[in-house]
């Protein structure tokens, strides 16, 4: 090992090269083999996934045409931020488009809780203090980071005297619902919060004093991702690399510098629901298990399967950080019943759930939601929330989540203008695609799960997903740096969103970052992006970026 903490060019495969075992072919799997794929005389790469596609969450569904107005749909990862960079920059390489949408949001229901970055609400104008308050202590957290950082959410609004319920109503689901941290979110730390708002690498929007949320902020949905995936995959076998699906890793035997990775495979079908339930899957018993050695072992899976995979060959500092990421399983229904959705949602605009205007820029933006006039950049009226919340009355810390996918994805997207766009008829409300998203299965009991029309559901999917505490700040992300080793004893490192933030970018900066442990080069495309790659090293390496590639 290097004083910089690279692994140097030690050959150990029969021929020169390293033998790199990736387990995981999500974003972060992808992004690690395509760093690697960079130098094929110095690495082998083989990925083993279990799933018979690579992707991850980052999955896609057919959808009936016409019905709903387009062949398909992405029905986990569905956009991000324009400062998502890495992972732009693959879509690109491959011929696939993000596309540019003004987002609009609906929190909450009913004028005492409803609010929108839209136009201005009760809600808003109740808290404009707490708001404008909000943001003086957004940057007394980022100047007290090591500290204040690390206090729960929930504790700061105490701390600094806020209206209890502009953190239920306007906090928690402005937090749970961009950062996928559901449930969990009364307990995300402060850290998180103000890099939200702050951070250039990681926030998804400005802090407005007047409203919170910016009206309108720029977004990009993503393209078809089951077609990018397959693209990418191509790609990486004609570059050498080989990709396993439908491959189970049953266990690991070994890992050391004498023996090297030595692990157990067996065939795995996803399509068999008789799992034994512990998220690994269910060896084919007629078929017997596999042993193969690698020099180098990624592993790009969730932390619980990595701590479970690892078993007794795991350190007590792996135990102890992999036992710190906490999960909580999930289940989003894909459906078209807009009479749910409008049940439990604001989905219209309605002068009730608008406040009076108090300048003229107030009163353009209630013009732009009457579909009276267009707004920025010649955007079409009318008030289309993509993304909704609301909360439970019996407990306002919790939420359920939802997306209009229609509004949001752009392959549904139309200005609703008449006339109708000429190579395409709006979609009618009640033929939406929408997504319900029901957080934390021990909270069952308070889910609207059963009011959902049986026929109008298009899909379920469970989704084991990382609840960002403020423990997790605390345990996991500091001390990655000292169970990533490769090279040296255990010749093991982790990637994954879960290593920091939940967001597909940070899975491939993860995986670009495990790559360059490794020895590969970063290829700078982007000031921007290598700067993220620089802080994610120092922070989950313990390294310093050294610089990299100039791209061609």
């Amino acid at each position: 090992m290097s004083s910089d903490g690279l692994l140097q060019d030690g050959k150990n495969g029969k021929d020169g090269r390293k033998n790199v075992v990736i387990i995981g072919g999500g974003a972060a799997g992808m992004s690690c083999a395509a760093t690697l794929a960079q130098h094929p005389d110095k690495f082998k790469v083989t990925i083993l996934e279990r799933m018979s596609v690579v992707g991850g969450q980052a999955t896609s569904i057919p959808l009936d045409e016409n019905k709903h107005g387009a062949s398909w749909m992405n029905d986990g990862v569905q956009g991000g931020s324009p400062a998502f960079k890495h992972t732009i920059n693959f879509f690109e390489k491959y011929g696939h488009k993000q596309q540019d949408v003004k987002l609009q949001v609906s929190f909450g229901q009913g004028k005492e809780s409803f609010w929108t970055n839209v136009f201005p609400s009760q809600l808003v104008d109740q808290f404009s203090g707490d708001i404008k308050k909000f943001g003086k202590v957004l940057q007394i957290i980022k100047y007290t980071m090591p500290v204040l950082g690390l206090v729960p959410i929930r504790i700061m609004l105490r701390m600094f005297f806020f209206n209890k319920e502009f953190g239920e109503k306007m906090v928690f689901p402005l937090i749970a619902l961009f950062l996928g941290t559901g449930n969990q979110t009364a307990n995300v730390s402060c850290a998180i919060l103000e890099r939200l708002f702050d951070d250039p690498n990681m926030k998804l929007w400005n802090y407005d004093p007047e409203t919170l949320l910016p009206n309108l902020p720029l977004m990009v949905t993503f393209p078809r991702l089951e077609s990018f995936y397959a693209d990418w995959a191509a790609d990486l076998k004609s570059k050498g690399v080989t990709i396993r699906t439908n491959t189970d890793v049953v266990s690991i035997l070994n890992r050391n510098p004498k023996t090297g990775i030595v692990l157990q495979t067996a065939p795995f079908d996803p399509e068999d629901k008789k799992g034994d339930g512990d998220g690994l899957g269910l060896q084919n018993k007629n078929t017997p298990a596999t042993t193969e050695t690698y020099d180098e072992l990624v592993m790009c899976v969730l932390a619980d399967d990595a701590k479970k995979l690892l078993g007794k060959t795991a350190t007590w500092k792996e135990r102890f950080v992999l036992g710190g990421a906490k999960f909580f399983d999930d289940i989003t229904i894909t459906h078209s019943d807009a009479d749910y959705f409008q049940k439990n949602y604001e989905t219209r605009f309605s002068p009730d759930l608008c406040a009076a205007p108090k300048s003229p820029q107030q009163a353009e933006k209630i013009a732009f939601a009457k579909n009276e006039s267009p707004g920025p950049d010649g955007e079409a009226g009318g008030f289309r929330p993509m993304y909704y919340t609301h909360s439970y009355k019996e407990d306002m810390h919790k939420i359920e989540m939802a997306f209009d996918c229609t509004n949001y994805q752009h392959q549904f997207r139309q200005a609703p203008r008449e006339p109708p766009a000429p190579h395409k008829s709006p979609v009618p409300y009640e033929n939406h695609v929408f997504q319900s998203i029901f957080l934390d299965r021990t909270n069952s009991h308070l889910w609207t799960i059963d009011q959902i029309d049986e026929a109008k559901i298009i899909e379920r999917k469970w989704w084991h997903q990382l609840g960002h505490r403020w423990q997790h700040y605390v345990r996991v992300v500091p001390n990655m740096m000292f169970i990533n080793r490769p090279g040296r004893q255990t010749h093991t490192t982790f990637a994954g969103s879960w290593t920091l933030v939940n967001m597909h970018e940070m899975a491939c900066v993860s995986g670009i970052a495990a790559a360059y442990r490794l020895g590969a080069e970063y290829v700078v495309f982007d000031g921007f992006a290598e700067d993220l790659l620089r802080k994610y090293l120092l922070i989950s390496h313990g390294v310093r970026y050294k610089g990299g590639k100039k791209e061609v």
